[in-house]
């Protein structure tokens, strides 16, 4: 199933819920609870996208922010989560401010096919074999672990744990130059893996050019598959990325474009940017 785009709503009774998970969907999601208060539905806006405290001011008088609700099956049924928070506490993530840096357990979870937890391998092992057994148990066939493992925490234990379950991808982060030697160690512990199974996010914009553009390329040199992400400010209200370093905007753009599609199986970065005309 796909995503929602990152604006979630439904109805039940006289209440709507409008679920929001990325800020710069913010102003999109007051446009609908305005729509819902005006239709009379009693209105409830909640998720990571409206955290910062400026976005949630103007949802005040039309809709009740905040509160428990299970909003993921909205954005896509297929996912579900087992815990939330996340100890490792990164200041780009909304998930400290968002769940806290301590873990929630969810036993009772119900399991489908897609896992979104922040990070599985931190989890407790007698947790991760009951996120396992559970599956098992309800027959259901995970395809994808979404937001991944930290290498920080990824073991040989860690692997041989999910290896005989889980079909999916191997998602991990490469996100600064002072992980690379955990980084090294999981490409190690998964070096029978095919690449298009280790899919590493790898964050840029955050540090100088130089040293973003060795995380990437020595990502495809480990015999991975990269996925850029930029530096995307907390609470903005548009997909830019913040530009800092030496860093232009439309070298972030040829940067991302270049690895998302997979240009740099035929193409060295420094002959796609000189020669790319379709960027901003």
């Amino acid at each position: 199933m796909a995503w929602s785009g990152g604006l979630a709503e439904w109805t039940e009774g006289n209440t709507a819920f409008v679920s929001v998970a990325f800020s710069w969907r913010a102003n999109d999601a007051y446009a609908r609870c305005s729509w819902l208060h005006s239709e009379g539905y009693k209105v409830r806006v909640g998720g990571p996208g409206i955290v910062d405290r400026r976005l949630r001011s103007q949802f005040e008088g039309i809709a009740e922010i905040g509160g428990q609700v299970d909003a993921i099956t909205h954005h896509n049924p297929d996912a579900t989560f087992a815990s939330r928070g996340c100890p490792v506490g990164c200041y780009f993530c909304i998930v400290p401010r968002m769940e806290g840096v301590k873990f929630t357990l969810i036993p009772d979870f119900t399991p489908r096919p897609i896992l979104c937890d922040n990070n599985v391998s931190a989890l407790p092992d007698d947790y991760q074999d009951h996120i396992i057994e559970r599956y098992k148990a309800h027959n259901v066939k995970l395809e994808d672990i979404n937001s991944g493992f930290e290498p920080h925490t990824f073991s040989e234990i860690t692997y041989r744990r999910w290896k005989s379950f889980y079909r999916g991808n191997w998602r991990f982060a490469y996100d600064e130059m002072k992980e690379r030697e955990q980084v090294i160690n999981m490409i190690r512990i998964l070096k029978d893996e095919p690449a298009y199974k280790k899919r590493v996010y790898v964050l840029v914009g955050n540090e100088p050019y130089a040293d973003c553009m060795e995380r990437v390329q020595s990502v495809i040199d480990w015999g991975c598959e990269p996925h850029v992400q930029p530096l995307i400010p907390l609470g903005a209200l548009a997909k830019s990325p913040i530009v800092q370093y030496d860093w232009t905007e439309r070298k972030l753009k040829d940067l991302t474009r270049w690895a998302n599609k997979w240009i740099w199986r035929t193409v060295k970065f420094q002959d796609y940017s000189n020669t790319y005309k379709g960027a901003n």
